[in-house]
């Protein structure tokens, strides 16, 4: 390209409602990938494998995006009270993509309900909801009533992982919006920050060159250069520039 500089193309999951009626994404989003140099682009949810696999040969990067519940029998339970609204679509669509680019070993970053689909794409398990399956620990409050930029509890970060490494922090703090989270991690990943409660507040991959998988919203935060959520994104983005 005679030394132009190409910005990476980054997928960009998208939500609906019930009715399936509109794709829709939270600006935050567009505007965390924009900001940190990458191109964003909207993902429909693809249903034909050989569509899927073109789809994911163009991308540079994956970004898994927050949303509504995971359907339980997809990591073999079957649902609880607390559960709430699920679109199998998604689900279905968003763990073929993680699919294909594991396979291609491009970057995947993974935020609140993304990390959770992450995971269990993976062959990770997750609670669907802490409050009804963990009522012996005390947890924080981990669906704060706040402004989503409102830090409202800390995280621990593990001293050599990849979050670390991005941060340079081993404690800061967090929004929190959720109320299903992360159990258990695949072999090959590691559990690398987590909250006072023990609750897993971030993944990662051990194999590969990065993915990475955030309970919190660091799309919220981004607006103050020096909260380490945007020196996440950065990172995500410049792993997606060296392909």
């Amino acid at each position: 390209m005679g030394g132009i500089f190409m910005k990476p193309v980054i997928g960009i999951t998208s939500s609906m409602e019930t009715d399936c009626s509109q794709y829709t994404i939270n600006n935050r989003n567009i505007r965390a990938i924009e900001n940190a140099g990458g191109i964003p682009v909207m993902l429909p949810y693809l249903k034909n494998d050989e569509d899927i696999d073109y789809m994911m040969n163009k991308l540079d990067g994956l970004y898994l995006t927050g949303g509504y519940d995971i359907d339980p029998t997809l990591f073999g339970e079957e649902p609880l009270p607390g559960l709430g609204i699920i679109i199998p679509e998604r689900d279905r669509s968003e763990i073929a993509y993680v699919e294909k680019m594991i396979e291609r070993d491009k970057p995947i970053l993974g935020v609140c309900r993304g990390s959770q689909i992450l995971n269990i794409a993976l062959g990770g398990l997750m609670y669907q909801d802490i409050y009804s399956q963990l009522d012996t620990v005390k947890l924080l409050q981990h669906r704060q009533k706040a402004p989503i930029d409102h830090r409202s509890h800390f995280v621990h970060v593990k001293e050599g992982s990849l979050l670390y490494q991005l941060t340079g922090l081993d404690k800061f703090k967090v929004n929190s919006y959720h109320h299903q989270t992360n159990n258990r991690v695949p072999e090959d990943y590691q559990i690398c920050a987590t909250a006072s409660d023990g609750i897993i507040e971030a993944f990662e991959s051990e194999k590969h060159r990065f993915v990475l998988g955030l309970q919190w919203h660091p799309e919220g935060l981004i607006d103050c250069k020096d909260d380490p959520s945007f020196a996440i994104y950065q990172g995500f983005i410049k792993a997606c520039m060296n392909q």
